[in-house]
């Protein structure tokens, strides 16, 4: 199956998906409520058997966002060699998707790094914890709201010199 026969058939099984190109690049964007679902079906039944990378961007401050922050999965199927890019979008106070370290082990640590740095919670992760920052830390400093100085957290922070560690 080609990868618009894949999206054809994605669209029909989920009607709210949209699909755009743009450089011979193809992704579709699904609602946050059936994100997990349309993941699972691209890995499933259509062969994207590896997530390539997951990431996020703050739409703070963009004229025409609706939306705070749009989650970015890549995703490729080792035998096509084809890609597809997948976006959601969630919003504040509790911004949340469900976890996907089920269907590929690789989105455990991805999805710390981006629950680190944007506070994005991944609903059912099995250990959501810091994996940049040191757990003291409370922000979240890739928001567009966390000032390019800090709001002061560097000197509550242990200092640890080299050998005891």
């Amino acid at each position: 199956m080609s990868l618009d026969e894949t999206i054809d058939a994605l669209k029909r099984a989920f009607p709210d998906v949209g699909a755009s190109e743009f450089r011979g690049q193809r992704r579709v964007v699904v609602p946050r409520e059936a994100i997990h679902r349309v993941l699972r079906a691209l890995k499933e039944q259509y062969g994207f058997d590896m997530l390539v990378d997951l990431t996020c961007v703050d739409y703070l401050d963009y004229p025409d966002a609706t939306d705070r922050f749009g989650l970015v999965y890549l995703l490729a199927n080792t035998e096509t060699n084809e890609r597809i890019t997948v976006r959601t979008f969630v919003n504040d106070p509790q911004p949340s998707v469900p976890s996907v370290v089920g269907l590929w082990e690789a989105a455990n640590w991805l999805e710390r790094e981006v629950w680190d740095m944007f506070g994005i919670r991944f609903d059912g992760h099995p250990d959501l914890r810091r994996i940049l920052l040191p757990e003291g830390f409370e922000a979240h400093p890739l928001r567009k709201d966390y000032p390019l100085s800090g709001r002061g957290e560097r000197h509550n922070l242990p200092v640890i010199r080299r050998g005891e560690a």
